[in-house]
């Protein structure tokens, strides 16, 4: 949760270098978007994940958070305060099922980050074309097909790399007893390992 909190402070100088410019009504604005669509996210998500898993999701919730964050970027300062409600809103759904989606489908990503920066971001990227004055919603989704197309590219060409040449796994025997053992010869939580026992 702090992790998460330290994130949404930090967001604010990220997003705030999207007006290209010191003036404080343009960064004061993008500060209140930034902040309208984390706070959605946040509270959809929670509600989402209250709804399909009958209880609230502290996790969920702080994924929405991150989900609004994100989803908001790419227009943070060229789309009204009502939109970026929308916006994160749209988000705090989307990282939900996205995560229970790669879950079914045993796709490894114990922090959701695909469904928090691919997914959303996807969709913020997008929202600009719907919300923003001047923006074509056809160059955002071709754009969003560029950059996917070459991330994929890219990062399948450098995984069968590491494959063919140092691998992409640890043995069974590693992964059971301990990355912070095997890689680093310590223990970062002494009292939970297999290997403390």
């Amino acid at each position: 949760m702090i992790g998460v909190m330290l994130l949404w402070l930090g967001w604010y100088g990220f997003n705030g270098g999207s007006v290209l410019s010191a003036d404080p009504r343009g960064v004061s604005y993008v500060f209140v978007t930034t902040t309208l669509a984390a706070a959605a996210g946040s509270l959809t998500a929670m509600l989402v994940s209250w709804i399909l898993l009958k209880k609230p999701d502290l996790s969920m919730a702080l994924n929405g958070v991150l989900a609004g964050l994100v989803g908001i970027t790419a227009g943070a300062d060229s789309v009204g305060m009502g939109a970026s409600i929308i916006i994160g809103v749209i988000a705090g759904i989307i990282v939900v099922f996205s995560i229970f989606f790669f879950e079914k489908i045993k796709i490894d990503d114990p922090v959701g980050a695909i469904s928090v920066h691919g997914m959303c971001g996807v969709w913020g990227t997008v929202a600009v074309g719907f919300f923003a004055d001047g923006k074509s919603l056809l160059n955002q989704i071709v754009g969003c097909a560029a950059v996917c197309a070459t991330a994929f590219i890219a990062s399948l060409i450098l995984a069968l790399v590491i494959k063919a040449t140092i691998g992409l796994r640890v043995s069974k025997e590693e992964e059971i007893e301990g990355l912070d053992i095997g890689e680093h010869g310590n223990e970062a939580y002494p009292d939970f390992t297999a290997a403390h026992k």
